[in-house]
């Protein structure tokens, strides 16, 4: 039997408080935020039963939230690892050198980009441009941005995102003091 989904009543009643911050009838202006709850909640991942969840608090339409969710990098459509590895792929990146990078990390972690290893921890997800062009090449893990990347860089990210056992990540923000 699969989980139920739904907030518990503080998250739900932020999901409010967070609606409220627009005028009547702009709710769904609060989308952005509070799929970045969803994911949070729900597995770090949102599948079409949580947009449709997300749909009904904004009483909108699913699809509304399908457009948003898959157009933003940020969210995830499908389950990743406990670190996800957003590379940008852009010419800025692409010219210092991501390619390698990218390259690199699929032979140290055995897997292509899109795949999340077998132990779960690592999903390597290319991205559009992340803004950080003078610092490229870069990737991004949860809200840390790692810049002027090296492969040895690479290797010590990795092993210091292993040895933590999960990523500093999105969902590790403290939603409930954003207001």
């Amino acid at each position: 039997m699969s989980k139920e989904i739904k907030f518990n009543e503080e998250t739900l009643a932020l999901c409010h408080k967070m609606m409220k911050r627009y005028p009547e009838g702009k709710h769904k202006s609060a989308i952005i935020p509070i799929l970045h709850i969803a994911q949070a909640e729900f597995g770090g991942w949102l599948s079409p039963e949580v947009m449709d969840y997300v749909a009904s608090i904004l009483k909108i339409q699913s699809i509304e939230v399908y457009e948003v969710a898959s157009f933003y990098s940020m969210f995830n459509l499908q389950p990743v690892g406990k670190c996800v590895l957003d590379i940008c792929r852009t010419s800025s990146c692409w010219v210092r050198g991501a390619e390698d990078v990218v390259k690199h990390l699929e032979k140290k972690l055995e897997i292509k980009a899109g795949e999340t290893t077998k132990d779960g921890m690592f999903t390597i997800k290319m991205v559009e441009c992340l803004g950080s062009c003078g610092t490229a090449p870069m990737l991004q893990c949860g809200a840390s941005y790692h810049e002027n990347l090296t492969l040895d860089k690479v290797d010590k990210l990795i092993e210091e995102y292993r040895t933590a056992g999960k990523q500093r990540s999105y969902t590790d923000l403290d939603y409930k003091n954003t207001l």
